[in-house]
């Protein structure tokens, strides 16, 4: 009779190991997924009370729109250094330092806000900048190292979602916040779910491994500056970023200025707009491999094609329910390329310098980010919301260019 072997503790911890693996990949996307998104909140949130910040500091809208541009000011400037650094030491713990920083600034932009200290708000905000480009590239490094092969793309669509969800929120509760609490309070608002999402993200990312040995030569990172295919991905992220924030930057105004409704209601309009993103940003990847075979010019292709006709347009159209649609269509149209274009440009490098293709991209992707806001406020004060989106609407078009001769990748 043969005996039957038995089960070791040891074979029961071998059989679960990939389970627990799993669950802890998907805690720490969780975890600074949420991070990500307090921080994207603080990001966007002045935007949706701007009239109120206009009137209480005295200032036009120009400067306004450094309120919010000066943050992807800062970080145009902050991603490469800040994706060289990642690369030679733990991004882990550098994560943990931006929440910190984040608390600073916050707090920093709170005090100077009900001081009526317009520079010193800015400085805070600059401050943040350094944070969320921090967060945002250690973030897909983290969440890269952290998945499979097989759930990679997914797991950086899903952190990627953090942004839209981050604006929407920001959007559509910065006016109800300033209402109760006053405007200065939208800067300290957002900062505890950013603690929230350190608390869940760090005990779970206790494994993952700094790729200090893996840090490109200054060779290969020259060699990502001259690629033309990431310079063609980059292009499309800066024109993507572009109309994607001076969307986010000047629609509630628009809304309020031009049809008379109050900040309240057309900041939870305007919200619709990145709040789309959570399904367009996760759904790029799927539609990329699963309709188009893994082809990626397609997809940023059809979103400039789409979003042109509706931003060229949209100032033509009064009707309230009409307006819902069409930011919901361009919202989800403009992030197609956003949510894509971070793995797209992965792809046409060598892997080992995929990380500063990474940062390259948001640096390149963040400049359109800092100038719109800004170039929006110059063209609504000088020429009005017409002509400020008709503008917007000739970047898609040039969009539509660029998308029709992107590469693929491993083609030439």
């Amino acid at each position: 009779m043969t005996s039957r072997p038995t089960t070791t503790h040891s074979d029961d911890f071998t059989s679960n190991e990939p389970q627990q693996k799993s669950q802890s990949t998907w805690r720490i996307v969780a975890g600074a997924s949420l991070i990500s998104t307090g921080l994207a909140a603080y990001e966007i949130v002045p935007a949706s009370v701007t009239p109120l910040i206009r009137e209480s500091l005295h200032i036009g809208p120009t400067i306004a729109g450094f309120l919010v541009g000066i943050m992807f000011g800062t970080a145009v400037i902050a991603s490469l250094p800040v994706g060289a650094v990642l690369d030679r030491t733990d991004s882990r713990n550098v994560m943990a330092l931006a929440v910190l920083t984040l608390i600073v600034a916050g707090t920093w932009g709170w005090i100077a806000g009900k001081q009526g200290d317009y520079r010193s708000v800015i400085a805070s905000r600059a401050l943040g900048g350094v944070a969320y480009v921090i967060v945002w590239n250690a973030g897909i490094d983290l969440v890269s190292q952290a998945a499979t092969s097989e759930t990679r793309a997914t797991a950086v669509g899903i952190f990627t979602a953090s942004g839209p969800i981050g604006f929407a929120l920001g959007q559509g509760t910065g006016p109800l916040i300033a209402h109760q609490f006053g405007w200065p309070a939208i800067f300290v608002a957002f900062t505890g779910l950013t603690v929230i999402g350190l608390v869940v993200f760090w005990p779970a990312s206790r494994g993952l491994e700094p790729s200090r040995e893996d840090a490109p030569s200054v060779q290969e990172f020259g060699a990502v500056l001259r690629n033309r295919k990431v310079w063609s991905i980059g292009l499309l992220g800066f024109l993507g970023y572009s109309l994607y924030l001076f969307v986010n930057s000047w629609g509630a105004s628009y809304l309020t200025s031009e049809l008379g409704l109050s900040l309240a209601v057309s900041g939870l309009l305007v919200a619709v707009f990145p709040a789309i993103g959570v399904v367009s940003r996760i759904s790029s990847g799927l539609l990329s491999d699963r309709v188009f075979g893994g082809r990626r010019q397609p997809i940023v292709l059809g979103s400039f094609a789409v979003s042109a006709p509706l931003v060229l347009f949209f100032t033509r159209f009064r009707s309230l329910p009409l307006l819902v649609a069409l930011l919901l269509l361009t919202g989800f149209a403009v992030q197609l390329t956003l949510g894509l274009s971070f793995t797209y440009v992965r792809e046409v490098v060598d892997s080992r310098v995929a990380a500063t293709a990474v940062a390259f991209q948001t640096s390149v992707g963040l400049a359109g980010a800092f100038l719109a806001p800004i170039a929006g406020g110059v063209i609504v004060d000088l020429a009005g919301f017409d002509t400020a989106f008709l503008l917007a609407g000739l970047l898609a078009v040039c969009g539509i260019a660029v998308a029709w001769r992107a590469p693929e990748p491993g083609y030439s």
